[in-house]
C-alpha cells in the first residue's frame, strides 16, 4: 500500500470515527433553536377560531401586568386555536416567535393597526413610506411568527378621488409583494368603514364588485381579501358576498351587527341581526377552509370562553 493511500484510509477511518462519536452525543449538546417545539394549530378542523392578540386581557384580575406569553396562554385556555398578533407594531420578529414557543399558542395572521394614520392612500410621500414600511414589519413579524398573512386597512376614500387614491395604494403594496412571496405571506385587505369600494351613506343591498376590482388588479396570488362578516352586514348580503369573493375571501373577520339599531353587538346575541345560516351556506357554497377571528370586545378567560363559543355557535360547530 503505497503512503498515499495509507493516508487516504487513516483519514477516512477517522472522519468515520468522529462522525459516530458526533451521533452519539447527548441531546444536551443540541442548541435552544435546534430544540425549540414546533408549535402548529389544531388539525381536520375546516374553520379554526381565533381571537385578536388586543382583545386578550393585559392585566390579571389582581391587578398584575400579563407578559405576553400569559396573555397568548389565555387565549389557548379559553379554547382558540390561534391569535391574530394584532399589535405587532410592540414586538419585534423574535420577540413574537420566542412568545408563541413559550405560549404553546399558535400565531395565524399581523396587524398594525397604524395603518389608520400612515396610510398608503395619504397625498403624504412619508406617510406612505411609513405604512409601507409597517406592513413589511408586519410579514417579517408573521413569518417569525409561523403566520400566514397580515391584515391592511389600505387607506381612506378622503384622502382624494378614487381612481388617485387607489392608485398610490397599487403603488406601495406592488412594493411589498416580493417581501410577502419570499416570506410566504399574503398581504390582505380588510372592508371596512373607510369610503373605499362601496357607498358609505347609500343603503343595504350593495354588492363586493369594486373590492374584487381591486384585488384583481394585482393579479397576484399574494393578495386576497380578510372578509369582515359584520363590518360590511350594514351595506350587503353575507352569502352573497361570500360567494362573489370565492377564493379571494382567505381570511374572516368576525362580529355581530344589529341593522335595526345599526350598531356593533355580541355574535349572535340577541340583537345581532346578522343571518348567521346564510353565512354557513355562503361558506358551503365556496368550500370555505381556514382561519376566523373575532374582533369584539375581549377581556380574560371567562370573556374570551364566551366569545369563543359565540363564534361556534355563529358557524355551526360543535
Amino acid at each position: 500500500m503505497s503512503h498515499t493511500n495509507a493516508f487516504s484510509r487513516r483519514s477516512l477511518l477517522t472522519v468515520g470515527a468522529a462522525a459516530t462519536a458526533a451521533a452519539m452525543l447527548p441531546a444536551a449538546n443540541v442548541t435552544a433553536a435546534e430544540s425549540a417545539p414546533i408549535i402548529e394549530p389544531p388539525t381536520g378542523k375546516r374553520i379554526l377560531l381565533s381571537c385578536k392578540l388586543g382583545m386578550i386581557a393585559k392585566k390579571s384580575p389582581e391587578g398584575k401586568d400579563y407578559t405576553i406569553v400569559e396573555r397568548l396562554k389565555l387565549a389557548k385556555e379559553a379554547g382558540f386555536d390561534g391569535v391574530d398578533f394584532d399589535e405587532a407594531g410592540n414586538f419585534t420578529p423574535e420577540q413574537a416567535r420566542d412568545a408563541v414557543r413559550e405560549s404553546g399558542m399558535f400565531v395565524h395572521n399581523a396587524i398594525n393597526h397604524a395603518h389608520w394614520g400612515q396610510r398608503l392612500t395619504s397625498a403624504k410621500e412619508d406617510e406612505r413610506t411609513t405604512g409601507r414600511n409597517n406592513i413589511a414589519h408586519c410579514l417579517r413579524v408573521s413569518h417569525a411568527a409561523g403566520g400566514s398573512g397580515v391584515l391592511i386597512v389600505i387607506g381612506r376614500g378622503d384622502d382624494g378621488p378614487e381612481a388617485e387614491i387607489e392608485e398610490r395604494a397599487r403603488k406601495e403594496i406592488k412594493q411589498l409583494i416580493p417581501l410577502a412571496a419570499s416570506l410566504g405571506q399574503m398581504i390582505l385587505f380588510e372592508n371596512v368603514w373607510n369610503k373605499m369600494h362601496y357607498d358609505h351613506d347609500a343603503p343595504p343591498e350593495q354588492t363586493a364588485d369594486r373590492f374584487i376590482k381591486f384585488v384583481d388588479s394585482f393579479n397576484s396570488p399574494w393578495i386576497g381579501m380578510y372578509y369582515d362578516i359584520g363590518n360590511h352586514w350594514k351595506y350587503g348580503q353575507p352569502r352573497e358576498w361570500l360567494k362573489a369573493f370565492g377564493h379571494r375571501a382567505v381570511k374572516l373577520d368576525v362580529k355581530g351587527f344589529s341593522r335595526a339599531k345599526n350598531k356593533f353587538v355580541d355574535i349572535t346575541s340577541e340583537d345581532d341581526d346578522l343571518p348567521w345560516g346564510e353565512v354557513q351556506k355562503g361558506l358551503d357554497d365556496i368550500g370555505f377552509t381556514g382561519w376566523t377571528t373575532a374582533e369584539v370586545g375581549g377581556g380574560g378567560l371567562e370573556r374570551l370562553t364566551i366569545v369563543r363559543k359565540q363564534m361556534q355557535k355563529a358557524f355551526g360547530l360543535s
